[in-house]
């Protein structure tokens, strides 16, 4: 298993600037290649830090989330990430490992590595190891329901969750769960999907649920809209509600993607 990353840098004066970057009314594609130093932010009272922002709450695309790519120095990290008591949020590591304090509790994360927080929750992130640590994180503000609890932190990583292969597929459609759809605390999902090569989503899915696609491993063509976009390791996608989309994978290996879904709750009105 692989976790691709921004590939930050700067490619040089030979190459040709034209791309595959596509912002549209209904998704935007991000390569990995737009994903460069000159694109980062920081924020207040971290240390040793810097972030890609994939996606962020946009009026009249997608509204629920909003997706970062996290990178750490040795020693960087905070003891105040988040600013918003109602945010929520999953932790990804793709590269190295962190140190996370979930209201006291503490959790050592390695590649791979899974952590959900819940809203209210006091924690803290960290770098204690010698090399850089990459983590992606996702954040949406929860949405309460009347007679449903909080739903509870966990911690755990891709390798201790089995896929479910999804059904009438022979086996070459999988999604890892990491929370059960079932449970309606949860009001997002954020699950990794595997494709084998030759696999796909046999039909244009349209529905309500807004996505980001972190291409982690593997290529596809992946249908957006009326538009079918070859991807790779380090390509984020980002589809608003009811956006069609299908893919096929491509190439010898695995295709696996980390995405998010707002889920369980009433629409605003």
């Amino acid at each position: 298993m692989t976790y691709a990353f921004p590939p930050g840098g700067l490619p040089d004066q030979s190459v040709n600037p034209e791309g595959t970057a596509v912002f549209t009314p209904a998704y935007a594609v991000l390569p990995a290649v737009t994903q460069r130093d000159i694109v980062t932010s920081f924020l207040p009272g971290w240390k040793g830090m810097r972030m890609w922002v994939l996606a962020r709450p946009l009026s009249g695309f997608a509204e629920t989330f909003s997706q970062y790519a996290v990178e750490l120095e040795p020693g960087g990290g905070t003891d105040a990430p988040e600013d918003d008591p109602e945010a929520q949020s999953v932790v990804l590591i793709a590269r190295g490992g962190v140190t996370l304090n979930i209201d006291g509790k503490v959790h050592n994360m390695a590649e791979g590595g899974y952590a959900y927080i819940p809203p209210e929750a006091t924690w803290t992130i960290w770098n204690d190891g010698a090399e850089t640590a990459q983590l992606h994180w996702v954040r949406k503000r929860y949405v309460p329901a009347d007679g449903v609890d909080l739903p509870e932190a966990f911690v755990t990583s891709d390798k201790e969750v089995a896929p479910i292969e999804m059904p009438d597929c022979d086996g070459v459609w999988a999604t890892t769960r990491f929370v059960d759809p079932t449970d309606l605390r949860h009001d997002m999902h954020v699950n990794i999907v595997t494709f084998k090569p030759g696999g796909r989503i046999p039909f244009a899915e349209t529905h309500v649920m807004e996505h980001g696609l972190y291409v982690l491993e593997g290529t596809a063509d992946y249908l957006l809209n009326t538009d079918w976009v070859s991807v790779e390791p380090g390509d984020f996608m980002w589809l608003r509600a009811f956006c069609p989309q299908a893919c096929i994978a491509t190439g010898d290996g695995p295709f696996r993607y980390l995405l998010y879904k707002d889920v369980n709750r009433h629409m605003p009105l």
